[in-house]
């Protein structure tokens, strides 16, 4: 029998090779390890709730404080490491429900009070735990969709020897922004699952809200990720990009001498409501509490909130700017009939509307200008909120008469900056190619480079498909973090990433009423200026004597009562909340005038 032929390298050869596997090696662990990590606790931990014993052999009867998803103190690294699937058996009918506030009867129906099929894959890098599948996930369930964001994995030493891991997840209603925040937790061997308890015990939503819980069986299939490694790297950077965070309450501790009143901060705006709440000031975020019905969100940097009416400024009015540094400020003033088709067989008068009407919210077709009574007509909600189809929502869109000349009447119509959203779609379409999307445009140009989280790259889309329209008025999924980098790149970097300028400065500049020859909109009923998608509001010594000279204050505000201020001094608050609580502006910036004097 012939002997293999051997290949004999030379002891330098074989030095060099392994120097160069060793130092390969040690770059994708570099890339991929995530601030915080490696855990160095012993594993000692004072836990009461939901214990070995409880996940092996309980049942869930009820919620439990949200601290028991938590990562506690002196946790200890896992020994372990997950990479595959998690199927969780039997959510159709397991679990329990308890409706806190249905104003349309939502938990009459048997499969709202329920999860929909849950069967992800993860990966694990450190103690960090990955979705393979971040951003919204349509499941093709009747009423329910998922969101996921990252959970963590460590080490306690009642676990027996195994890990306990804990995943932030959220449902978000089909064709619909609102969002439920939960939390799933298990043990891990390496190769097999305890039980799975889970609770949703918070929502942005107004109209519905619940807990639920359960505790199921599940399965644990390995296989790594084919995009591992991307997934690593990226989630550490995304870490790693988030602004420094502290709790608001060493906001006084921070600057002792302007005697800043952080009460004021929320004040308006119901607590048992109020799902979070922060101040931005010279690169750090003083970040408010975050309550559930069950004590505090165990997952404050993965908090999945809505956009609502936010996205008109976040998405639809960056959308233009962006479009606008791209081919010129020109395209601010095109023609919406020439970009969307089903214009011309509408009912009102599209021959000279603009983008920019569109986001003034000023194309002259409406059918009533009282304040709001169009966005908040029964009418309104059939023909275009409860539409799921593209065809069904843009006839919705559209179906309002012409009232008077564009530009001349600011009527309030979540529809017409879904009708300037599409158009703009078009527009790309014909500049890049048939298969350009406006908001892969927008993620790929603005949100990547801003480092966003990955569960912000995807948006509510029609016909409940990937596939679909954005939406453009509504629909994002926002950490707090992602707030203030969009509201740092609008208010303090002048719409410029990394030195270069993204944004288009004229557009934006009126946006925040930078240009006193385009201040938007008059709203009638108010003292206020609408200017795509941004409201604004002029504040005067004579009104406010701790204010030098006058100032424009401008905020983003969403439905259910979410507002993001964009101080003139460079400083954000926001809060985001589902009472439908709209305090005053005013208070806000006064606080925040102690801190850095306004200049005009």
């Amino acid at each position: 029998m012939q002997k293999p032929i051997s290949r004999r390298y030379s002891p330098s050869f074989v030095f060099l090779l392994s120097l160069t596997l060793l130092l390969t090696s040690r770059e994708l662990r570099a890339q991929s390890t995530v601030l915080g990590d490696p855990l160095t606790g012993n594993g000692s931990v004072a836990r009461t709730l939901l214990i070995y014993k409880d996940l092996m052999q309980g049942v869930g009867t009820a919620p439990v404080d949200d601290s028991a998803f938590a990562l506690p103190q002196n946790s200890a690294p896992s020994p372990h490491d997950f990479a595959g699937r998690l199927t969780l058996k039997g959510v159709a009918t397991s679990g329990g429900f308890r409706a806190v506030t249905d104003l349309y009867g939502y938990s009459a129906i048997e499969q709202r009070k329920h999860l929909p099929p849950f069967d992800f894959a993860f990966v694990q890098s450190g103690s960090h735990l990955i979705p393979v599948q971040q951003g919204l996930f349509y499941t093709g369930h009747p009423y329910w969709n998922y969101l996921l964001g990252a959970g963590r994995v460590w080490k306690e030493k009642s676990d027996s020897g195994w890990s306990r891991c804990a995943i932030p997840f959220a449902l978000v209603q089909r064709n619909q922004n609102a969002v439920h925040r939960g939390s799933l937790t298990f043990l891990f061997n390496g190769k097999s699952v305890s039980n799975v308890r889970y609770q949703i015990t918070q929502e942005t939503c107004t109209w519905f809200k619940f807990d639920m819980w359960g505790q199921v069986s599940a399965k644990y299939t390995a296989a790594l990720p084919a995009n591992a490694v991307t997934l690593k790297e990226s989630y550490a950077q995304e870490v790693k990009s988030r602004i420094p965070t502290k709790p608001l309450t060493d906001l006084p501790k921070d600057y002792p001498d302007s005697k800043v009143d952080i009460t004021v901060f929320g004040r308006g705006i119901s607590p048992a409501h109020r799902t979070a709440y922060g101040f931005f000031i010279n690169g750090t975020h003083y970040v408010g509490t975050q309550p559930t019905r069950y004590g505090v969100y165990p997952f404050p940097a993965e908090l999945r909130l809505p956009s609502f009416s936010i996205a008109k400024s976040a998405l639809a009015s960056v959308a233009l700017m962006r479009l606008a540094q791209r081919y010129g400020d020109a395209v601010a003033d095109l023609n919406i009939k020439d970009y969307l088709p089903e214009a011309a067989t509408s009912r009102g008068d599209w021959k000279q509307v603009t983008f920019n009407h569109a986001l003034d919210m000023a194309t002259g077709n409406y059918d009533s200008a009282s304040y709001l009574a169009d966005e908040n007509s029964l009418s309104m909600s059939q023909s275009f909120f409860l539409k799921e189809t593209y065809q069904d929502k843009m006839k919705g869109a559209l179906d309002a008469p012409n009232r008077t000349a564009p530009g001349k009447q600011w009527v309030y119509r979540t529809a017409d900056t879904f009708i300037a959203t599409t158009a703009m779609n078009s527009l790309l379409r014909k500049r890049v190619g048939a298969n350009s999307d406006l908001f892969q445009m927008l993620c790929a140009d603005v949100y990547t480079p801003l480092d966003l989280s990955a569960g912000a790259m995807s948006t509510l889309r029609t016909d409940n498909s990937p596939t679909g329209k954005a939406l453009g008025g509504y629909g994002l999924f926002v950490t707090p973090d992602d707030v203030l980098k969009i509201a740092k790149l609008l208010n303090n970097d002048g719409g410029k990433i990394g030195g270069v300028q993204v944004l288009s400065p004229r557009i934006l500049a009126a946006a925040l009423q930078k240009d006193p020859n385009d201040r938007g909109m008059n709203i009638p009923a108010y003292t206020l200026k609408y200017n795509n998608g941004f409201w604004a509001y002029q504040m005067t010594p004579q009104l406010y004597p701790a204010l030098k000279s006058p100032i424009w204050a401008v905020w983003m505000s969403g439905f259910g009562g979410i507002a993001v201020l964009l101080m003139p001094n460079g400083t954000t608050y926001y809060h985001f909340s589902d009472f439908n609580e709209f305090p005053s502006i005013v208070p806000y910036v006064l606080e925040s005038h102690k801190l850095i004097s306004q200049t005009p």
